[in-house]
């Protein structure tokens, strides 16, 4: 599990730059640069300032709507009035949680593998080398929507994150209520935020 925490991580390191790149590839490789200079100490300020930084550039790299309606599966449709609302805590929940371990990565380096694109959406496949151990096998899957690439989801090494999260709301909605759901995780968004 830790590895695959560690691997999902991974994922902060492609935010949305200036939209200057065309494909998927061009535009992870982009904000990979951005978030460096951020991890890297180039961008000046706090600590507070530099996860604002972060949060400012990776957000809006994701396709949170569709991410929260996959990981919601079936429970999606019994919410209708509260969808955006899980939205919003989903989206901040895994910003938050990746923001707060990125500096773990200052040292890791991104092969670009392979990318498949098949009309508005693509696959981008990588690996995370880190200085020691074995390398992580980290996909994207993102659609193109408004002049860009947004990730829906993301598979470390054959397994999906929004399938992971899906098993686990699943189980948290069999048994509890979807404001269960929701304070677990606004609990698990204020631990990762402090």
């Amino acid at each position: 599990m830790k590895r695959l925490f560690l691997s999902l991580m991974a994922v902060c390191l492609i935010a949305p730059g200036p939209v200057f790149a065309d494909t998927p590839t061009e535009q992870i490789q982009e904000t990979l640069r951005q978030v460096k200079t951020i991890v890297n100490g180039s961008a000046s300020g706090s600590e507070a300032d530099r996860r604002e930084l972060l949060k400012q550039a990776l957000m809006p790299r994701f396709d949170w709507v569709d991410m929260a309606k996959q990981a919601l599966g079936r429970h999606w449709h019994s919410v209708p009035d509260r969808q955006y609302e899980f939205v919003a805590a989903f989206a901040e929940f895994l910003g938050n949680s990746y923001v707060g371990q990125i500096g773990s990565y200052k040292d890791e380096k991104v092969l670009f593998m392979r990318e498949r694109i098949d009309n508005n959406l693509a696959q981008v496949e990588t690996k995370i080398v880190p200085s020691t151990g074995a390398p992580t096998a980290v996909n994207y899957r993102l659609r193109h929507t408004q002049g860009e690439w947004k990730i829906y989801d993301v598979v470390v090494e054959d397994i999906s994150i929004v399938a992971n999260y899906r098993s686990q709301f699943s189980r948290i909605l069999t048994t509890g209520s979807f404001d269960e759901l929701l304070k677990r995780l606004r609990e698990k968004k204020s631990d990762a935020g402090s």
